[in-house]
C-alpha cells in the first residue's frame, strides 16, 4: 500500500497507522516553528545585523581563530549599526550578538539537510508518488527562496540605516509561516483523508475556517510590521493609546495608504484593531461550531483555538505594557504560530 501517493482515502494509512513521510513532515514543521522563534529572539536582541556577509554554501563554520574573529569584527565595524548604535563595542560584545545570528543561519541550513536527505530517500524508494511529491518539491523551492529572502532582508539594514525594512521582515516571516502551514497541511493530508466532494452542510464550516485562517494571517502580518518599525516600543498602554482610542499622531503620512505600512502610530493601532477583531471572530466561530452538528474533532479544535486566542491576547497585552521584553516578545510570536496552527487544524477537520 502506498502511504503518500495522493489524498484519496484508499491510498492513505489506516487511522493511527505510522507513516514515515507524515512523521518526516511533522519534524520539519517542528523545526520551522523553532526557527521562527529563534528568528524572533535574534531580532529582539538586536543580533540580526552582526553578520554582514552571506556564504550559503561555505558559511557553515564560525570564526575559529583570533584573526578570523577580528576580521569579522572589522567588517561589522563598517556597518551602519556599529557606527550609529554600537560604536566602541568590544570584540567580546560583538561575539555575544554574533552567535545568535550565526545559530539562526546554521539552523536554517540544518533544516535544509533534514528536508533534502529524507526527500531523496523517499523518492528513491518510490514513497512520494502522486501529488505529495509535487507538494514536497514546492516546499523545497520555498525553503530555498526563504534563505534568499532572509539575506535580502538583512541587506536592507547594511546600507544607510541600522534597521531592516519592515516590508522585507514581514515578507520573511510570512514566507516562513507559509512553509510551516503548507508542510503541516501536507502531513495532515497523509494522516487524515479529506473529502473529494464535500458533504452537504459541511461547506459552511470550511468557508468560516478558511476566512478565519486568512484573517489571523493578516493579523500576524501586521504584527511583523509592528516589529519591523519597533512600533511596540511606543504607546505602552492598553486599551487606550495614551488616553486616546486613536493616537493624535496617527495617519500623518501622505498618501494615506502609506500610514498602514510606514507610520509607527498607525501600524500599532492597526495591529490592535486586528487583534481584537481576531479574538472576537474566533470566539464567535467557537460558539457557532459548539452549537452546531459539526464533528467532534472540529468542536474540539474550535475550543482549543478559543483558548489559544485568549492566551495570545493576554501575552500580547503584557508584551505591550512591558515594552517588549525578549522573553514575552518571543512567547507572543510563538503564540501567533500556535494560533495559526489551531486555525489550520480546524479547517482540515472541517474538510476531513
Amino acid at each position: 500500500m502506498n502511504t503518500a501517493t495522493d489524498t484519496r482515502e484508499t491510498d492513505l494509512p489506516r487511522p493511527g497507522a505510522f507513516d514515515p513521510v507524515a512523521t518526516w513532515l511533522l519534524v520539519i514543521c517542528a523545526m520551522v516553528f523553532a526557527m521562527i522563534i529563534l528568528g524572533g529572539v535574534t531580532r529582539l536582541t538586536q543580533s540580526g545585523l552582526s553578520m554582514v556577509d552571506w556564504h550559503p554554501v561555505t558559511g557553515w563554520l564560525p570564526p575559529l581563530t583570533e584573526a578570523a574573529w577580528q576580521a569579522a569584527f572589522d567588517a561589522y565595524r563598517k556597518s551602519p549599526e556599529y557606527r550609529h548604535i554600537n560604536a566602541g563595542m568590544s570584540l567580546g560584545g560583538f561575539q555575544e550578538i554574533f552567535w545568535l545570528e550565526y545559530l539562526h543561519r546554521l539552523f536554517g541550513r540544518v533544516i535544509g539537510i533534514v528536508f533534502l536527505v529524507p526527500f531523496a530517500w523517499f523518492l528513491a524508494k518510490g514513497r512520494l508518488n502522486g501529488p505529495i511529491r509535487g507538494k514536497c518539491v514546492i516546499l523545497f523551492v520555498l525553503g530555498g527562496l526563504q534563505g534568499v529572502l532572509g539575506w535580502y532582508m538583512v541587506k536592507s539594514g547594511l546600507v544607510d540605516e541600522p534597521s531592516v525594512s519592515q516590508y522585507r521582515l514581514a515578507a520573511h516571516l510570512s514566507l516562513a509561516l507559509v512553509i510551516y502551514l503548507y508542510a503541516l497541511w501536507t502531513a495532515l493530508d497523509i494522516i487524515q483523508p479529506r473529502y473529494a466532494v464535500m458533504p452537504r452542510g459541511r461547506s459552511r464550516f470550511v468557508a468560516w475556517a478558511t476566512g478565519l485562517l486568512g484573517f489571523i494571517f493578516l493579523t500576524v502580518f501586521s504584527g511583523a510590521l509592528v516589529a519591523g518599525l519597533d512600533a511596540g516600543l511606543m504607546y505602552n498602554t492598553f486599551p487606550l493609546m495614551e488616553g486616546r482610542l486613536l493616537p493624535a499622531d496617527a495617519f500623518q503620512l501622505r498618501p494615506v495608504y502609506l500610514n498602514f505600512f510606514e507610520d509607527r502610530a498607525t501600524v500599532q493601532f492597526d495591529h490592535r484593531v486586528l487583534a481584537v477583531a481576531t479574538v472576537c471572530l474566533v470566539l464567535v466561530f467557537w460558539a457557532a461550531v459548539r452549537r452546531s452538528d459539526a464533528p467532534r474533532d472540529l468542536k474540539q479544535g474550535a475550543g482549543f483555538m478559543a483558548l489559544v486566542v485568549l492566551a495570545q491576547a493576554g501575552i500580547g497585552i503584557a508584551t505591550l505594557l512591558t515594552a517588549v521584553p525578549v522573553a514575552l516578545g518571543a512567547l507572543h510570536q510563538a503564540g501567533a504560530v500556535m494560533l495559526l496552527t489551531s486555525a489550520l487544524w480546524c479547517l482540515h477537520q472541517a474538510r476531513r
